[in-house]
């Protein structure tokens, strides 16, 4: 169907509440002002019970839909390096994450892991059916749908299964190889920071749908919302540059839970 220009829309998503050892790691207060949905933290990788309830009044003043941001429990390392766990401990560990959440007060509305398990559930099928579990479990819990948000791969299969949404993201402020994958944390090219070529890339996925890779060739990219990193160098004025371009653009701003 064919959409007139100026009613293109896009969510604009960040992961806060990434608390450590009592210390922020970003500007979440500025972050909450220019998105419209939160990734929070909820224990595994960071985040405690003051960051989750700060992060639930944040939302509630600037009108931010709240998702969870469950990870493996591994705060040492930040989520980020893989951890080796049965699928009955996995889904455990996610289920009491969510629910820390939402003994917050946060109104959940989506899910989307975080770090070393979003990158490992796109690939692997039993990690992402015991992840979809837990999930699944918190829906019917809270009796309404509860859509995942991340790359599409087995996580996507493994969320309709379940009976869950799901909802493809694209990253502002992160390389992407040819293949339409991101370039590994460490590796040239895998962070960006200047603020007005994320915001160009912005609005070039919303009306082109294409990413430019690190070899400089195109990639197809189908996304309804977008990320950008809380804790990423430059990440307050790199979110405020985008949500500028968006605006001027004429691209609604609008989460889709």
């Amino acid at each position: 169907m064919w959409v007139p220009w100026s009613m293109a829309t896009i969510d604009l998503n960040a992961d806060l509440g990434e608390t450590v050892a009592g210390v922020p790691t970003a500007d979440d207060e500025a972050m909450f002002a220019v998105i419209s949905s939160a990734s929070v933290a909820c224990g595994g990788h960071a985040g405690d019970a003051a960051s989750l309830r700060a992060a639930v009044d944040r939302a509630a003043r600037f009108g931010v839909a709240v998702g969870g941001h469950p990870s493996y429990p591994d705060t040492a390392n930040f989520g980020r390096v893989p951890v080796a766990m049965a699928s009955d401990e996995l889904t455990a560990t996610i289920a009491a994450q969510l629910s820390l959440l939402v003994q917050s007060g946060a109104d959940v509305r989506y899910v989307k892991p975080h770090g070393a398990l979003y990158h490992a559930v796109a690939v692997n099928a039993e990690q992402a059916d015991a992840v979809a579990t837990a999930i699944a479990s918190l829906a019917e819990r809270l009796g309404r749908p509860l859509p995942v948000l991340g790359l599409h791969g087995e996580i996507e299969r493994a969320a309709r299964a379940a009976g869950l949404g799901f909802v493809r993201e694209a990253f502002l402020d992160r390389g992407y190889l040819p293949g339409g994958t991101l370039v590994p944390r460490g590796e040239p090219g895998a962070l960006l920071r200047d603020p007005a070529e994320v915001a160009a890339r912005a609005v070039r996925l919303v009306r082109e749908g294409v990413v430019q890779a690190v070899d400089g060739s195109l990639v197809t990219v189908e996304a309804a919302s977008l990320c950008v990193h809380g804790d990423s160098p430059d990440a307050v004025a790199m979110a405020r540059a985008v949500r500028a371009a968006l605006d001027a653009d004429g691209i609604g701003v609008r989460a889709p839970w």
